[in-house]
C-alpha cells in the first residue's frame, strides 16, 4: 500500500507541475503580447495615429483586466477549497489515528493471551505425552503470521507528517485502513473461536483443526489477491483505451477545424479575384496579411522540425530528463526571441509597402484616405491577432508534446485523467478564440464589401490613373502568384503536421507499453523494497534516537545563532542612532551659527537704517526751508506735519520689530543649548549600551560551548554503556545456556540412578569442580569490577564538576537578567527625557507660529506703506509742481529699506522651514527610540525562553538519572525471576525447563523493549510548571522507594549469604553421619577447603555491598543538591508565572466562562463514573467473599448451583452497567467535540479582534501588546483541553484494565470449581456430571470473554477508577496475605518451608504489577506527549498563518502611509507654488515702485527747471522786459505742457512694456511647467510600461514559485526516508546563510566548533564507553552474585530433601495413617495458599503455570492410589484360594525341625494358612498322632531333595528354642524396617488409570484390606511421589546385620530364598507390623 500511495503521490505532482508549466507557458505568452502591444502603443504615440486605435488598445487592456480578475478570483475560491480540505483530512486522519491505536492496544492484548495460551498448550502437550489417556486439557495453538501480518501495515501510516498530496489519496487511505480495521476485527473473531473450541477439544485435534484452518485462509488469501491484481490490470486496460479514444478525438476536431480554415483561406482568395481593378488598396492590404501569414507559417514550419528534433532527443534521453527540459526552455525563449525579431521585420516591410503605395498613388490617397486609414487599422489589429492567435496554437502543440514526453514519468492514472482535462479545456478555448476569429472575418468581410462599392462609384471618375492601375495590376499578378506559392507550402505543412500526428500517437502507444514495463518492474522493485524496509526498521529506530539527540543540539546552536544575530542587528541599529544623533547635533550648530550670522547683519542692517533716516531728516528740514522761502508758508506746513507724523509712526514700528526679533534669537540660543545638551547624554547612554550588548554576547558564547561539549560527553557516555550491556547480555546468555545444560545433566541423572544415591553424589563432586573453575573465573571478573568501579567513581566525580559548572551558569544568567532589568530601567529614564524633548520641540513650534503672524503683520505694514505712497504721489500731483529733491531721495530710501525687509522676511521664512525640518528629525528618532525599546522587550523574552529551556534540561537530565535506576532495578528483578524459575525447574522435568526458560527469554526482551521505550520518553519535554511540581514530587518519592529497595536487598542478601552456609554446614554433618568409611576423608577435607573458600567469597561480598551502600549515600547528597538547585529555579519560575498571569487577566473574562462550563460538566461525569465504578468494585469483592466461602466450606459436599446462578446474574448486571458507561462515553465524546467546535469560534473572534488591532494605526503598539497576550491565553486554554483529552484516554485504560480483572476473575472462578470436584466426595455419575457442567461454564464464559472484549472497545477512559482498583486489589492482596498467615499458624512444621516460598513469589509478583504500573504510566505520558507534539505542530502552522496575515496587513499600513506621504508631497508642491505667486507679487510691487522713483526723479529735474526759469524771470523782470517775458513765459508753458504729456506717454509705454514683459515671463513658466507636465507623464508612463513588466514578471515567477512549492511537497512525501541527509542539508544551508551575513565570524566559529566538537566526540564517547562497562560489570557482579547463592541453595535444598526423604521412610513404617491425614490437609491448605496466589496474580501466567502443576501432581498421585489399591485388589482376589508351595514346604519342614512339645503351634500356623478352623484343628489334635506322621510321609515322599537342608551350628541351639510364631514375628519386623531409602518416582514412572472415581473390593478380602481400602476411598487426594508405599517393583535384599553366616533357620533366610514372598501390606501410621502378625496368629 505505500508503495501505491507514493506512485499516486508522484503522479498527482508532475501532473501538477505539467499544469503549473502550461500556466508559465501562457503567462509567458501574455508578457510577450503586452511586451508587443507597449512598443506598438509607443510607436503609435510617436506617429501620432488615431482614436480608433487607442481605443482598441483600451478594449483589449479592459479584457485582460477583467481575465486577470477572473484568475484571481478563482485562485482564491481555490485556496479557500484547499485549506478547507486540508482541516478536513487533518480532523478525519487523527480520528482514524486514534481508532488504529485502539485496535493496535487490543491486538498487543491479544497476542499476549495467545502467547499465554501457546504456553499452556506447549505444558499440556509435555503432560500429556507422559498421561496419554488423561481427561481433555484446554489449549490453544495460534500462528505466529497473525502476529507478522498485523504489525506492517500501520507503520506506513504512522511515519507521515500529515502531508496529503490530494483530497483523493487520502480518501483512498481512509477506505484502506477501515479495510484493514474489519480484517483486524474478523481475525480477532476467528482466533477468538479456536480458543473456546480449543479448550473444549483434546490437543491433537486442535492442532490439526488450527493447521487446516490456517491453510485454508492462505489460500483464500492467495485467491482474494489474484482477483485483486485481475481488477487493478483491467482498470489499467479501460482507462488506457479510454485515453486513446480521447486523443483520437481530439486530433480529428483539429483536423476539422484545419480543413474548415483551408476552406476559409479558399473563399477569401476567390473574393480577392473577384475584387478586380478598382479594389486596388483592399486587395494590397490583404495582400500584406497573407504575406504576414505565410510568414508565420514558414516560422511554424521552423519552429515544428525543431520540435521533431527536440521530441527524438526527449524519446532517446528520457533518463535525463532535467537537463533537456532546461535546454527546451532555452530554445523556446530563442524562438520567441527570433519571432519578435521577425514579426517587427514584418512591420518593417509592411510600413515599406504603405509608404510605396502613397507615392505611386498620390490622387487616389486624396480620393480615399480615410477608408485606407481604417484598413490600415484593421489589417494592423487583424495581423496582431492572427499572429498572436498562431503562438497561442504553437504553444498548445507544445504543451502537448511536453504532455507526451512526460508519459514517460507517469506511474498512475490519475494524471493522464487531469493531463485530458487540461487539453480539452485548452482545445474548448481554442474553438471559443477561433469562433470569435470567425465572426470578426466576417464582420471585416462586410466592411471590405462596403468599401469596394464606394471605391468603385469613386475609380469611375479617375480614368487618368489607368497607366497607374495597369502596373499595379502586374504587381497584382506577382503577388497572386507568391500566394499560390504560400497555398502549396500550407498544404504541405498540413500535411507534415498530420504526419507529426501519427507519430505522436506512435509515441504515445511506445510510452503505454514502457509504462507497463516500468509497472511491472516497479511492483517487484517494491517487493525488494518492503523486505529492505523490514530489515531497516530496528536502524530507522536507532537514527531516529540519535537523530532527536542530533536535532537538540541543533536547536541549540540555531538559538546561539539567532542571538547572534540580533545582536549585531541591535548593534546596527546603535550605530545608526548614534550617525543620526551626530548629524542632528552638527545640523544645530550650523542653525546656530547661521542665527548668529543673522543677528550680526541685522545689527548692520539697523546701523544702516538709523543714518538713512537721520539723512532724510537733515534733507526734510533743508526741503522745509525752501519751501517756506518759494510758497507760502501755509500751504505747505499742514503737509510736512503729516509727513513727520507718518514717518514717526514707521520708525516705531521697526523699532518695535527690531526687538521681537532679538528676543527671538535669544530664544533659539536658549533651545540650540538644550538640544546640545540632550545629544551628549544621547551619546553617553548610546556607548553603555554597546558595553553591555559586548558582554552579553561573550557570555553567550561561553555558555554554547560548555553546554554543546557537555551533551557530547553525555552521547559518549551513552554508546559505551549500551556497548556494555550488549557484551553483558551475551555473557549471560552464554552462562545461562551453561546452566540449563548442567540441569538437563542432573536431571538425567537423577532418571537414571534412582536406586542408588553414590552416583549422585558424583554428579555433584563433579560440579563441585565445576563450580570451583568458575569461582576463579568469577574473582577475575571481581577484580576487573573492582578498576571499572573505580574509573565509573572518576567519571561520577567528572560528572559532579560538570554539575557545578552549570550551576554557575545559572547563577551567571540570573545576574544577566538583573543587569537586563536594571537597563530597561535607564531606558525608562531616556524616555522620560525624550518626551521632555518632545515638549520643548512643541514651545519651539508655537514660538514658529508667532514668527508667522508677525511676518502677516510686516506684511499687512507693508501694504499700509504702499497705500501711504501712493496718497503722496496723489497730494504731489495735487499741490505745486514745485518740490524738494530730498523728499525723492527719501522715497527711494524707504523702497530699499522695504526691499530689505522682504529680504529679511524671506531669511525667517527659510529659518521656519529649516526648523520644521529638525522637528520632523526629532520626530523618526522619537520613533526609532521606540522600535529600540521593542527589539530590547523581545531581547527580554528571548532570555526569559533560554531560561525555561535550561530548566527543561535540567529536568531532563533529572529523568533520565532516575530512568538509568529504574533500568537497574528491572534487571536485578529479572535476574531474580530467572533464578527462581531454574530453581522450580530443578524441581520439575526436562520439558518443563524448557517452556520455563523460553518465557524467561520473553520477559527478558519485554524488559529491553520496555528500556528502550523508557529511553524515548526521556528524550520529550515535560511541558507546564504545574507537571514539573509534580514530577518532582514524584521523584522525591521514587528516590526513598529506591533507597528502601536498596536496603531491603541488602539485607536479603546478608540474609542469604548467611543461610547459604548454614546449609553448607547441614550438608557436611550430613556427609559425616552417612559415611563413616575411610573412603570418604578425601571428600570431607575438600568440603571444607570449599568452605573456606566460600567464606571467603562472603567476606569479599560483604566488601561489595559496603561500597555500593557508599556511593548510595554519594548518590544521594548529590540528589539532594540537584533539588536544591531545582527549588531555586521553582522560585524564578513562580514569579514568571505572576508576570503572565497579570498579562493574562486581560483576556480571561470571556474564554474563561466557556471552559469553566465545560470542566464542570466532565467533573460532573467523572464523578458519576467514579460511583458506578465503586459499586463495580463492591460487587466484585463480594465476588470473592462467596468464592472463599464456597471455596471453605464445600470440602465434604458438592458444588451449589444457586451460587453459580447467583454469579451469571451479577454478570448480566456488570454488562447493563457497561452499556450505561457506553452512553456516557458517547455524551463526554459529544461535549469534547462541542469544546472543539467552541474553539474553532473563538478563533475566528480572534481573527476578528486582530484585524480591528491592525486598523488603529495609533494605538498600534498598545494594541500589538495585547495581542501576544491573547495569543498566550488562547494557547494555554488549548493546552487545557489538550489535558483534557489526555485524562479522558487515561480513564478509558483504566476501564480496560478493570475489565481485564474481571476477566481474570471469572477464569479463575471457572480454575476453581474443577479444585473443588477434586476435593469432594463423588460417585462416578456425579464427577461425570460435574465435568459436563465444567464444560457448559467454559463456554459460556469464553462467550461472555467475547462480548465483553468487543465492548471493551467502545468504553470510555477512567483514571479515577484505575486508581481505585488498584488500590482495592492492595487490600485484597493485604487481606489474602492475612489469610495465609493464620493458616500457617494452623499448619505443621513440614508446610513452613512451602508457606514461605510462596510469600517470597507474592512478593516477587507485587513487585511485578509495581513495575507493570509504572510501564502503563509511562506509556500513558508517551502517548499524551505524542498527542502534545501534535498539537503543538498544529499550532506552529496557526501561528505562521497568523504571521502571514499580518505582514499582510502591515503592508497594507504602509501603502496607505505612502499614499498619505504623497498627499503630504502634493500639498507642499501647492503651498510652495503660492510662495512663487506671492513672490512674483512682490516683485510686481517692487517694479512699480521703481517707476514711481523714477517718475518722481523727472518731476524733481523739471522743478529745478523751473526753478531756474523763475530766476530768469525775476532777472527779466529786474531787466523791466515785460512783453518778452509774457511770450517766453508762454513759450515756457508750452514746452511743460508738451514735456509733461511726453512724460506721460513714457510712463504709459514704459508700464505697458512691463506688462508684456511679466505676461512673457508667465507664458514661460506656464511652457515650463507643461514641459514638466509632459516629462512627468512620460516617466509615469515609462512607471507603467515597468510596473506591467514586473507585474508579468512576478506573475511568472510566483507560477514558478508555485511549480517549485509543488514539486518540494512531492520531495516531502517520496523522500521520508532521507530525512537524516535532509536535516544535514538543511544544516549546512542555514549555516551557509549565516556565513553570508557575518562571513568573518563565522570561518573563526567553524574552525573553533569543528576542533571543539572533535574533541567533545571522543570525550564523550569515551565517557560513555567507561559508563557503560561500568554499568554491566555491575550486572554481571549482581548476576554471579545470585547465581552463586541459588547454587548453594539449590545443594542444600537437595540434601535436606534426601534427609527428609529418609526420615519420612522411618516414619512411614510407624505412622502411615496420619501421614495421610496430614497429606489431604496440606493439600487443602495448599489449595487455599493457591487460590490465594492466584487471586494476588491477576495479570500473571507464573502461577497459572504452578496451579496446573499442582494439578498434574494431583491426577498423577490419584492415578498412583489406584494403581495401587488395584495391585492390591487383584494380589487379594489372586491369593485369596491359593497357597504358595515354598511356604508350606518350609512349614512342613520346620514342623520336624521342631521339638516334639511344640510341633502342634507349627501345624495350627499351616491350618490358619490353609485356612482350617480351630475347633478341627483341635480335633485332628485329640485324634491318634500316627495317622498324622503316615500322612505326612507318604504327602512329602521325595521331598527331602526339593528342599535344602542347612546343618545346624552349636551356637544356633538357643535361637531354636524360642517359639515358632515369635521367631516368625521378629523375621517380619526385620523386614519391615527397610535399610535403604526408595528412590524418588518421576512423573513419567507412574502410569496412570483410567478413571479415579471406579473401584471394586471383593467381599473376600481380610478386614484389614477393606479398612485400607475404605480410608484410601475416603480420602482420595493428591500423594506425594516421596511418601509413596513400597510396591512390587523394590526389591527384600538381606538384612544389613546378617551376613551369610547368619542363623541358619529357615524363618530367619531372606524371603526371596525360603518364603514366598507377601504382598507388603499398606501399614497404619499408629500401629506396628508386629500387631498385624499378632492378629494372625490369633485367628
Amino acid at each position: 500500500m505505500s508503495s501505491w500511495l507514493g506512485g499516486l503521490g508522484s503522479g498527482l505532482g508532475q501532473s501538477l507541475g505539467q499544469v503549473g508549466g502550461s500556466l508559465a507557458s501562457l503567462t509567458g505568452q501574455i508578457s510577450n503580447f503586452t511586451k508587443d502591444m507597449l512598443m506598438e502603443g509607443t510607436e503609435e504615440v510617436e506617429a501620432e495615429l488615431p482614436d480608433s486605435r487607442t481605443k482598441e488598445i483600451e478594449a483589449i487592456h479592459a479584457i485582460l483586466r477583467s481575465e486577470n480578475e477572473r484568475l484571481k478570483k478563482l485562485c482564491t475560491d481555490l485556496e479557500e477549497k484547499h485549506e478547507a480540505s486540508e482541516i478536513q483530512i487533518k480532523q478525519q486522519s487523527t480520528s482514524y489515528r486514534n481508532q488504529l491505536q485502539q485496535k493496535e492496544v487490543e491486538i498487543s492484548h491479544l497476542k499476549a493471551r495467545q502467547i499465554a495460551l501457546q504456553d499452556q498448550l506447549l505444558k499440556l502437550q509435555s503432560a500429556a505425552q507422559s498421561v496419554p489417556s488423561g481427561a481433555g486439557v484446554p489449549a490453544t495453538t495460534a500462528s505466529s503470521s497473525f502476529a507478522y501480518g498485523i504489525s506492517h501495515h500501520p507503520s506506513a501510516f504512522r511515519d507521515d507528517d500529515m502531508d496529503f498530496g490530494d483530497i483523493i489519496s487520502s480518501q483512498q487511505e481512509i477506505n484502506r485502513l477501515s479495510n484493514e480495521v474489519s480484517r483486524l476485527e474478523s481475525e480477532v473473531g476467528h482466533w477468538r473461536h479456536i480458543a473456546q473450541t480449543s479448550k473444549a477439544q483434546g490437543t491433537h485435534s486442535s492442532d490439526q483443526s488450527e493447521i487446516c484452518k490456517l491453510q485454508n485462509i492462505i489460500k483464500e488469501l492467495k485467491q482474494n489477491r489474484s482477483q485483486e491484481i485481475d481488477d487493478h490490470q483491467h482498470e489499467m486496460s479501460v482507462l488506457q483505451n479510454a485515453h486513446q479514444q480521447k486523443l483520437t478525438e481530439i486530433s480529428r476536431r483539429h483536423r476539422e477545424e484545419l480543413s474548415d480554415y483551408e476552406e476559409r483561406i479558399e473563399e477569401l482568395e476567390n473574393l480577392l479575384q473577384q475584387g478586380g481593378s478598382g479594389v486596388i488598396e483592399t486587395d494590397l492590404s490583404k495582400i500584406y496579411e497573407m504575406q504576414k501569414t505565410i510568414q508565420v507559417l514558414q516560422t511554424e514550419k521552423v519552429e515544428s522540425t525543431k520540435k521533431m528534433e527536440e521530441l527524438e532527443d526527449k524519446i532517446k534521453d528520457i533518463n535525463k530528463k532535467l537537463s533537456s527540459a532546461e535546454n527546451d526552455r532555452d530554445i523556446l525563449r530563442r524562438e520567441q526571441e527570433q519571432l519578435n525579431v521577425e514579426k517587427r521585420q514584418i512591420m518593417e516591410e509592411c510600413e515599406n509597402l504603405k509608404l510605396e503605395c502613397s507615392k505611386l498613388q498620390p490622387s487616389a490617397v486624396k480620393q480615399s484616405d480615410t477608408m485606407t486609414e481604417k484598413e490600415r487599422i484593421l489589417a494592423q489589429s487583424a495581423s496582431v491577432e492572427e499572429v498572436f492567435r498562431l503562438q497561442q496554437a504553437l504553444s498548445d502543440a507544445e504543451n502537448e508534446i511536453m504532455r507526451l514526453s512526460s508519459l514517460n514519468q507517469d506511474n498512475s492514472l490519475a494524471e493522464d485523467n487531469l493531463k485530458l482535462k487540461m487539453h480539452i479545456e485548452v482545445l474548448e478555448k481554442e474553438k471559443s478564440l477561433l469562433s470569435q476569429e470567425k465572426e470578426e472575418l466576417q464582420m471585416s468581410l462586410l466592411k471590405l464589401n462596403n468599401e469596394y462599392e464606394v471605391i468603385k462609384s469613386t475609380a469611375t471618375r479617375d480614368i487618368s490613373l489607368d497607366s497607374e492601375l495597369h502596373d499595379l495590376r502586374l504587381n497584382l499578378e506577382a503577388k497572386e502568384q507568391e500566394l499560390n506559392q504560400s497555398i502549396s507550402e500550407k498544404e504541405t505543412l498540413i500535411a507534415e503536421i498530420e504526419e507529426l500526428d501519427r507519430q505522436n500517437q506512435e509515441a504515445t502507444k511506445h510510452m503505454i507499453l514502457i509504462k507497463d514495463q516500468l509497472s511491472k518492474q516497479q511492483n517487484e522493485g517494491d517487493s525488494i523494497i518492503s523486505k529492505l524496509k523490514q530489515d531497516l526498521n530496528d536502524e530507522k529506530k536507532r537514527v531516529h534516537q540519535l537523530e532527536d539527540d542530533k536535532m537538540g543540539i541543533t536547536k541549540e546552536l540555531d538559538v546561539q545563532k539567532e542571538k547572534l544575530i540580533q545582536r549585531e542587528v541591535a548593534l546596527n541599529d546603535l550605530h545608526l542612532n548614534k550617525q543620526k544623533l551626530e548629524d542632528k547635533v552638527e545640523n544645530l550648530v550650523d542653525q546656530l551659527n547661521e542665527s548668529q550670522e543673522n543677528n550680526v547683519s541685522i545689527q548692520k542692517e539697523n546701523l544702516e537704517l538709523k543714518e538713512r533716516i537721520r539723512q532724510n531728516e537733515e534733507e526734510l528740514s533743508r526741503i522745509r526751508n525752501e519751501l517756506t522761502q518759494s510758497l507760502n508758508q501755509d500751504s505747505n506746513s499742514n503737509f510736512k506735519d503729516t509727513l513727520l507724523k507718518e514717518r514717526e509712526a514707521e520708525v516705531r514700528n521697526l523699532k518695535q520689530n527690531l526687538s521681537e526679533l532679538e528676543q527671538l534669537n535669544e530664544n533659539l540660543k536658549k533651545v540650540a543649548f538644550d538640544i546640545k545638551m540632550e545629544n551628549e547624554k544621547l551619546v553617553l547612554a548610546c556607548e553603555d549600551v554597546r558595553h553591555q550588548l559586548e558582554d552579553s554576547l561573550a557570555g553567550n558564547n561561553q555558555l554554547s560551548l560548555e553546554k554543546n561539549t557537555i551533551v557530547e560527553t553525555l552521547k559518549m557516555e551513552k554508546g559505551e554503556i549500551e556497548a556494555e550491556l550488549c557484551w553483558a547480555k551475551k555473557r549471560l546468555l552464554e552462562e545461562a545456556n551453561k546452566y540449563e545444560r548442567t540441569i538437563e545433566e542432573l536431571s538425567n541423572a537423577r532418571n537414571l540412578n534412582t536406586s542408588a544415591l553414590q552416583l549422585e553424589h558424583e554428579h555433584l563432586i563433579k560440579l563441585n569442580q565445576k563450580k570451583d573453575m568458575e569461582i576463579a573465573e568469577l574473582k577475575k571478573n571481581i577484580e576487573q569490577m573492582d578498576t571499572d568501579h573505580k574509573e565509573t567513581k572518576d567519571v561520577l566525580s567528572s560528572s559532579l564538576e560538570e554539575q557545578k559548572q552549570l550551576t554557575q551558569l545559572i547563577n551567571e544568567k540570573e545576574i544577566f537578567i538583573e543587569k537586563l532589568k536594571e537597563r530597561s530601567s535607564k531606558l525608562q529614564e531616556e524616555l522620560d527625557k525624550y518626551s521632555q524633548a518632545l515638549r520643548k520641540n512643541e514651545i519651539l513650534r508655537q514660538t514658529i507660529e508667532e514668527k508667522d503672524r508677525s511676518l502677516g503683520s510686516m506684511k499687512e505694514e507693508n501694504n499700509h506703506l504702499q497705500e501711504e505712497l501712493e496718497r503722496l504721489r496723489e497730494q504731489q500731483s495735487r499741490t505745486a509742481p514745485v518740490a524738494d529733491p530730498k523728499t525723492l531721495d527719501s522715497v527711494t530710501e524707504l523702497a530699499s529699506e522695504v526691499s530689505q525687509l522682504n529680504t529679511i522676511k524671506e531669511h525667517l521664512e527659510e529659518e521656519i522651514k529649516h526648523h520644521q525640518k529638525i522637528i520632523e528629525d526629532q520626530n523618526q528618532s522619537k520613533m526609532q527610540l521606540l522600535q529600540s525599546l521593542q527589539e530590547q522587550k523581545k531581547e527580554m523574552d528571548e532570555y526569559r525562553y533560554q531560561h525555561e529551556q535550561m530548566n527543561a534540561t535540567h529536568t531532563q537530565l533529572f529523568l533520565e538519572k532516575d530512568e538509568e535506576i529504574k533500568s537497574l532495578q528491572k534487571t536485578i528483578e529479572q535476574i531474580k525471576t530467572q533464578l527462581h524459575e531454574e530453581r522450580q525447574d530443578i524441581q520439575t522435568d526436562n520439558s518443563d525447563i524448557f517452556q520455563e526458560t523460553k518465557v524467561q527469554s520473553l520477559n527478558i526482551e519485554n524488559g529491553s523493549e520496555k528500556h528502550d521505550l523508557s529511553k524515548a520518553e526521556t528524550e520529550r519535554l515535560v511541558k507546564g510548571i504545574k507537571e514539573r511540581e509534580l514530577e518532582i514530587k514524584l521523584l522525591n518519592e521514587k528516590n526513598i522507594s529506591l533507597t528502601k529497595q536498596i536496603d531491603q536487598l541488602s539485607k536479603d542478601e546478608v540474609g542469604k549469604l548467611t543461610q547459604i552456609i548454614q546449609q553448607k554446614d547441614l550438608e557436611i554433618q550430613a556427609l559425616h553421619a552417612r559415611i563413616s568409611s575411610t573412603s570418604y576423608t578425601q571428600d570431607v577435607v575438600y568440603l571444607q577447603q570449599q568452605l573456606q573458600a566460600y567464606a571467603m567469597e562472603r567476606e569479599k561480598v560483604f566488601a561489595v555491598l559496603n561500597e555500593k551502600t557508599r556511593e548510595n549515600s554519594h548518590l544521594k547528597t548529590e540528589y539532594h543538591k540537584m533539588m536544591d538547585i531545582v527549588a531555586a529555579k521553582e522560585a524564578a519560575l513562580i514569579k514568571l508565572q505572576d508576570e503572565n498571569k497579570k498579562l493574562s487577566t486581560r483576556f480571561e473574562s470571556s474564554g474563561q466562562d466557556m471552559f469553566r462550563e465545560t470542566i464542570q460538566n466532565l467533573s460532573r461525569i467523572i464523578r458519576e463514573k467514579d460511583i458506578e465504578i465503586d459499586a463495580l468494585s463492591q460487587k466484585c469483592q463480594t465476588l470473592l467473599a462467596v468464592l472463599q466461602t464456597s471455596s471453605t466450606g464445600n470440602e465434604a459436599g458438592g458444588v451449589n448451583s444457586n451460587q453459580f446462578e447467583e454469579l451469571l446474574q451479577e454478570r448480566d448486571k456488570l454488562k447493563q452497567q457497561v452499556k450505561k458507561m457506553e452512553e456516557w462515553k458517547q455524551q463526554v465524546m459529544t461535549t469534547v467535540q462541542n469544546m472543539q467546535h467552541e474553539s474553532a469560534q473563538l478563533q475566528e473572534e480572534l481573527h476578528q479582534l486582530q484585524a480591528q488591532v491592525l486598523v488603529d494605526s495609533d494605538n498600534n503598539s498598545k494594541l500589538q501588546v495585547d495581542y501576544t497576550g491573547l495569543i498566550q491565553s488562547y494557547e494555554q486554554n488549548e493546552t487545557k483541553l489538550k489535558n483534557f483529552g489526555q485524562e479522558l484516554a487515561q480513564v478509558q485504560h483504566s476501564i480496560g484494565q478493570l475489565c481485564n480483572t474481571k476477566d481474570l476473575l471469572l477464569g479463575k472462578l471457572d480454575i476453581i470449581s474443577p479444585q473443588l470436584s477434586s476435593a469432594s466426595l463423588l460417585t462416578p455419575q456425579s464427577a461425570e456430571s460435574l465435568r459436563a457442567s465444567k464444560s457448559d461454564v467454559l463456554s459460556e464464559s469464553s462467550e461472555l470473554l467475547q462480548q465483553e472484549l468487543e465492548e471493551l472497545r467502545k468504553s470510555l477512559q477512567e483514571k479515577d477508577a484505575t486508581i481505585r482498583t488498584l488500590q482495592e486489589n492492595n487490600h485484597r492482596l493485604s487481606d489474602s496475605i492475612a489469610a495465609t498467615s493464620e493458616l500457617e499458624r494452623k499448619e505443621h512444621e513440614q508446610t513452613d518451608s512451602e508457606i514461605k516460598q510462596l510469600k517470597e513469589k507474592q512478593d516477587v509478583l507485587q513487585k511485578l504489577l509495581k513495575e507493570k504500573d509504572l510501564l502503563i504510566k509511562a506509556k500513558s505520558d508517551q502517548l499524551l506527549s505524542s498527542n502534545e507534539n501534535f498539537t503543538n505542530k498544529i499550532n506552529e502552522n496557526e501561528l505562521l498563518r497568523q504571521a502571514v496575515t499580518n505582514l499582510k496587513e502591515r503592508i497594507l499600513i504602509l501603502e496607505m502611509d505612502i499614499g498619505r506621504l504623497k498627499g503630504e508631497n502634493e500639498k507642499i508642491v501647492e503651498t510652495s507654488r503660492g510662495k512663487e505667486t506671492e513672490y512674483q507679487a512682490l516683485q510686481e510691487t517692487n517694479m512699480k515702485f521703481s517707476m514711481m522713483l523714477r517718475e518722481k526723479e523727472f518731476e524733481c529735474h523739471s522743478m529745478k527747471e523751473k526753478a531756474l526759469a523763475f530766476e530768469q524771470l525775476l532777472k527779466e523782470k529786474e531787466q523791466g522786459k515785460t512783453g518778452e517775458l509774457n511770450q517766453l513765459l508762454n513759450a515756457v508753458k508750452s514746452m511743460q505742457e508738451k514735456t509733461v504729456v511726453f512724460q506721460q506717454e513714457r510712463d504709459q509705454v514704459m508700464l505697458a512694456l512691463k506688462q508684456k514683459q511679466m505676461e512673457n515671463t508667465a507664458l514661460q513658466n506656464e511652457v515650463q511647467r507643461l514641459r514638466d507636465k509632459e516629462f512627468r507623464s512620460n516617466q509615469e508612463l515609462e512607471r507603467l510600461r515597468n510596473h506591467l513588466l514586473e507585474s508579468e514578471d512576478s506573475y511568472t515567477r510566483e507560477a514558478l514559485a508555485a511549480e517549485d512549492r509543488e514539486a518540494k511537497l512531492r520531495k516531502k512525501v517520496t523522500v521520508l526516508e532521507e530525512k537524516l541527509v535532509s536535516s544535514s542539508n538543511a544544516m549546512e544551508n542555514a549555516s551557509h546563510q549565516a556565513s553570508v551575513q557575518v562571513e568573518s565570524l563565522q570561518e573563526q566559529l567553524n574552525v573553533v566548533s569543528k576542533q571543539r566538537d572533535e574533541t567533545a566526540l571522543q570525550l564523550s564517547v569515551s565517557q560513555e564507553q567507561v559508563k557503560q562497562y561500568a554499568l554491566s560489570l555491575a550486572n554481571l557482579q549482581m548476576v554471579l552474585e545470585h547465581f552463586q547463592q541459588e547454587e548453594k541453595a539449590m545443594y542444600s535444598a537437595e540434601l535436606e530433601k534426601q534427609k527428609q526423604l529418609i526420615a519420612e521412610w522411618k516414619k512411614k513404617a510407624e505412622n502411615l495413617e496420619g501421614k495421610v491425614i496430614s497429606l489431604q490437609e496440606r493439600l487443602d491448605e495448599a489449595n487455599a495458599a493457591l487460590d490465594s496466589a492466584s487471586r494476588l496474580t491477576e495479570q500473571l501466567d507464573v502461577k497459572e503455570e504452578q496451579i496446573e502443576e499442582l494439578k498434574k501432581q494431583n491426577e498423577l498421585r490419584q492415578e498412583m492410589l489406584d494403581d495401587v489399591q488395584k495391585k492390591l485388589m487383584n494380589l487379594a482376589n489372586s491369593s485369596e484360594g491359593k497357597v504358595d508351595k515354598v511356604l508350606m514346604r518350609n512349614l512342613f519342614i520346620g514342623h520336624f525341625h521342631t521339638p516334639k512339645n511344640r510341633r502342634h503351634e507349627v501345624l495350627r500356623l499351616m491350618g490358619s494358612i490353609l485356612g482350617v478352623r480351630r475347633e478341627e484343628m483341635e480335633q485332628l489334635f485329640h485324634d491318634d498322632q500316627g495317622g498324622v506322621t503316615r500322612w505326612m510321609t507318604g504327602w512329602l515322599g521325595g521331598g527331602s531333595k526339593s528342599v535344602p537342608n542347612t546343618p545346624l551350628r552349636p551356637n544356633q541351639q538357643s535361637v531354636l528354642n524360642s517359639s515358632f510364631s515369635e521367631l516368625f514375628v521378629k523375621f517380619l519386623e526385620t523386614e519391615s524396617h527397610p535399610s535403604i531409602p526408595p528412590p524418588k518416582l518421576s512423573v513419567h514412572d507412574m502410569k496412570p488409570l483410567d478413571s479415579p472415581g471406579r473401584r471394586k473390593q471383593d467381599t473376600n478380602a481380610p478386614e484389614s484390606f477393606k479398612d485400607t481400602a475404605e480410608s484410601r476411598s475416603s480420602r482420595r487426594t493428591d500423594v506425594n511421589p516421596f511418601l509413596a508405599p513400597r510396591s512390587a517393583a523394590v526389591p527384600l535384599i538381606n538384612p544389613a546385620g546378617l551376613g551369610p553366616g547368619g542363623p541358619g533357620h529357615l524363618l530367619l533366610k531372606p524371603i526371596s530364598d525360603v518364603l514366598p514372598t507377601f504382598t507388603p501390606l499398606p501399614a497404619l501410621p499408629d500401629n506396628s507390623a508386629g500387631v498385624v502378625l499378632k492378629e494372625l496368629l490369633k485367628q
